[in-house]
């Protein structure tokens, strides 16, 4: 069997996110899922996740994100490798920015 290869990714996700129940969603998402996770901005129109997993879960993250909950409307996902140097411009605090 072949070893897994975890990836860390930022997902920037854009629609009609006001629904106040999206954010915990992801959260249980990503933990039903076993992906490290961190909200790092969230707004009415976008949302940003950190997740890291193997490559198959994130997929699978990213489509559950896009059919969400029904009260929410994603209009696109943006997957992006997370490198050291981009993880180091990065603020180190964590938990929901608002």
């Amino acid at each position: 069997m072949g070893q897994v290869t975890s990836l860390q990714q930022r997902m920037t996700i854009v629609g009609d996110l006001n629904a106040a129940s999206f954010v915990p969603w992801i959260r249980r998402h990503a933990a039903k899922l076993g992906l490290s996770h961190h909200i790092s901005h969230t707004s009415s129109m976008r949302i940003e996740v950190e997740v890291s997993g193997p490559e198959d879960l994130i997929d699978m993250m990213e489509v559950g994100c896009s059919l969400g909950p029904i009260d929410v409307w994603v209009e696109s996902i943006e997957r992006t490798a997370i490198t050291r140097e981009t993880a180091q411009r990065q603020p180190q605090s964590f938990g929901v920015c608002i």
